[in-house]
C-alpha cells in the first residue's frame, strides 16, 4: 500500500511543480512515477491529484498525504542517518536551533568544551530571525532548541539551564545612564533598536512597554549584535539585551546597562528536546555542559 516513495513523489511534485521535474529529481522515469501513483490511487480508492490542463491540483486526500510526508520523511531520513552512524561507530551531529538571538555568544562558550569532550559528535546551528523552533523540533529538523520562551507541549521536554536579566543598553553619556532603573514612559521619546522579530516575541515590548501603554518614538531593527551595540554607543538609539552580554561590551564600547523597572526583567534560557530522544547520551552531555559556569 502506502510506501515511502509515494510520499517522496508527493513532496517533490509540490517542490518542483510537475511530474516530469519530480521524476528527474527522484531519478525515475515519468511513466514509472505516474504508474506508481495511479496504482496507489486504485488501492486507496481515492484520487490524490486532479488534472487541470497541464497542472496538477491536490485533492483533500492528496493534501493530507503531503502533510504526512512533511512529518514522516524527515524522521525516516534521520533514522537512516543515525543507523548509518551506529554502523560506522559514529555518534553523529547535534543540530541546534536558536530562538535566543543574543545567546549566540553564550552558545559558543558552551560548544567549545563540548566539542573537546565529544570528538565524535559534530554540531550544526540554525539561527534565523523568523525561525520556527517548535515546528523544527517536532519536525525533526533540529535535535535541541535554545529558547527563552518554551512552549510546553506533549512529546517535548524543556530544561532550564541559564538565568539572566534583560536590561536596557544606553550610551555612557545618555541621560538614563546614571539612573538606578528606567520606567516605560522614559522610552517614549527614544529610538528603540531590536532584532528583526515580531514585537510579540520581544520582552521589551511584552513585559515592559505594552503593559504600560507606551511605545517608543521609533523602532529600528538590526540583525547583528555588534552593529546594534555600536549604534547605541554612537547615540543612535537604545536597545534591550541580556545583562551578561552587555557587560562583555562595556570594556570595548561606551555603553552601560540600566535595569528595566524597579524589579528588572528576569529571564531563563531553556534547552528543548524531544521526549523520545531525551536519554541520548550526547544530548544529555550538552545539557549538562550548558549548566556549567561559563569561562570569563
Amino acid at each position: 500500500m502506502l510506501e515511502r516513495i509515494h510520499l517522496a513523489v508527493l513532496q517533490e511534485v509540490e517542490k518542483q511543480g510537475s511530474l516530469t521535474a519530480a521524476a528527474d529529481k527522484l531519478c525515475v522515469t515519468q511513466s514509472a512515477l505516474s504508474h506508481s501513483m495511479k496504482k496507489l490511487e486504485q488501492q486507496l480508492g481515492t484520487a490524490i491529484w486532479l488534472r487541470e490542463g497541464r497542472s496538477l491540483r491536490l485533492t483533500q486526500a492528496g493534501q493530507y498525504l503531503l502533510a504526512v510526508a512533511g512529518r514522516v520523511l524527515p524522521q525516516l531520513d534521520l533514522a537512516e542517518e543515525r543507523l548509518r552512524q551506529f554502523a560506522q561507530g559514529e555518534r553523529g551531529t547535534l543540530r541546534i536551533g536558536m530562538e535566543c538571538h543574543p545567546c549566540y555568544q553564550w552558545l559558543l562558550k558552551v560548544v567549545s568544551p563540548y566539542l573537546a569532550a565529544w570528538p565524535d559528535v559534530d554540531v550544526d546551528v540554525k539561527q534565523k530571525f523568523q525561525f520556527g523552533g517548535m515546528g523544527a523540533l517536532y519536525g525533526y529538523e533540529i535535535d535541541l532548541l535554545v529558547t527563552p520562551d518554551p512552549v510546553f507541549k506533549p512529546g517535548l521536554h524543556f530544561e532550564p539551564v541559564f538565568d539572566y536579566e534583560q536590561v536596557l543598553v544606553v550610551a555612557r553619556g545618555h541621560a538614563l545612564a546614571g539612573t538606578p532603573c528606567v520606567h516605560p514612559r522614559q522610552l517614549a521619546q527614544e529610538v528603540l533598536i531590536t532584532y528583526p522579530v515580531a514585537t510579540d516575541r520581544l520582552d521589551i515590548y511584552t513585559q515592559f512597554l505594552l503593559p504600560a501603554g507606551v511605545l517608543p518614538k521609533r523602532h529600528k531593527t538590526i540583525e547583528t549584535t555588534d552593529i546594534m551595540v555600536q549604534m547605541v554607543a554612537s547615540g543612535r538609539g537604545v536597545a534591550a539585551l541580556p545583562r551578561w552580554l552587555v557587560q562583555e561590551y562595556t570594556s570595548k564600547m561606551d555603553v552601560v546597562p540600566v535595569r528595566l523597572g524597579p524589579r528588572g526583567i528576569a529571564k531563563h534560557i531553556y534547552l528543548g528536546v524531544r521526549e523520545a530522544d531525551r536519554a541520548t547520551d550526547y544530548l544529555q552531555a550538552f545539557i549538562a555542559q550548558a549548566r556549567q559556569p561559563l569561562p570569563a
